[in-house]
């Protein structure tokens, strides 16, 4: 399931997640932790809109993700405000 966002949309989208990567990125503790397979990044945001979130997921297995995904795709549809 794929939707287009507005421009304004996906700037914000981009600039909440770089923010936070180069956060996250300036303390190596953040890294030791983080399992060789399979590994996730979240990343919440807000504009005068509504609320977004962005994930971003690692794995040797594509499977992973593509259970991550459609786990995602399924709360979106239950979710998804009328």
């Amino acid at each position: 399931m794929a939707y287009m966002i507005e421009p304004t949309d996906a700037k914000k989208m981009l600039e909440v997640l770089g923010n936070n990567l180069i956060g996250v990125s300036h303390d190596s503790k953040n890294f030791v932790r983080l399992p060789d397979r399979y590994w996730g990044y979240f990343a919440r945001g807000h504009d005068a809109k509504g609320g977004f979130g962005v994930i971003v997921t690692y794995s040797e297995n594509a499977a992973d993700v593509d259970e991550l995904i459609g786990m995602y795709e399924e709360w979106a549809k239950k979710n998804k405000a009328a």
